[in-house]
């Protein structure tokens, strides 16, 4: 067993080169990747490490914590990367939450204007507020690192309420704002978390 799955959930297809990106990355550290859709993974029991990727839109994607819940039993014998994309992140310098250990694109992450008294907007997408429930929902595994990088927005691919949250809300301007290199340098340190654990 030397493989490693990639799995993704997407709501506008950007999420789904973010998964193709890490699990590139990951081959290159010589490890086997499958790169499958959370809908397509049946049997967990033939990989040596799994990430698992989600955007943030209205909270992390259902799918992917939903799946996170359905597989505890399988992944507790299964070390766990998390990443998330989105376009708005509030940050106080945070490294980890609940144990976690937190990677944050820099580009992405914002200080808070006021830090006594943040915005609606800044309580919503704090870092915190965004890993609990992922940490939650993997538990009593625990993530070898939980990583937020920049997404993708066009409004014309999403459903009326996540676009009216986005817009109203989180007030994300349309636009990509991946950040590749930090995306791969992220990934390539993967297999030495992975392997720190086994």
């Amino acid at each position: 067993m030397n493989k490693i799955l990639v799995t993704y959930a997407t709501m506008s297809g950007s999420t789904v080169q973010v998964a193709l990106a890490v699990g590139e990355e990951i081959l290159h550290q010589g490890k086997e990747v499958d790169i499958l859709p959370l809908e397509k993974v049946t049997d967990l029991s033939s990989y040596e490490a799994i990430v698992i990727g989600a955007p943030m839109v209205m909270g992390w994607h259902r799918s992917a914590l939903r799946f996170l819940r359905n597989n505890r039993p399988a992944l507790q014998d299964i070390p766990l990367a998390i990443f998330a994309t989105g376009l708005s992140l509030t940050s106080t310098g945070e490294t980890e939450v609940n144990g976690v250990p937190v990677f944050v694109d820099g580009n992405l992450a914002k200080a808070p204007k006021n830090f006594r008294r943040p915005s609606i907007k800044e309580r919503y997408s704090n870092i915190h507020h965004y890993a609990a429930p992922i940490i939650k929902a993997a538990r009593p595994s625990r993530p070898v690192s939980l990583a937020f990088f920049g997404g993708s927005l066009d409004y014309r691919c999403l459903k009326l309420p996540a676009m009216l949250f986005v817009m109203f809300i989180i007030q994300a301007r349309p636009g990509d704002r991946r950040n590749w290199p930090v995306i791969q340098s992220w990934a390539h340190g993967l297999p030495a978390l992975f392997n720190s654990i086994q």
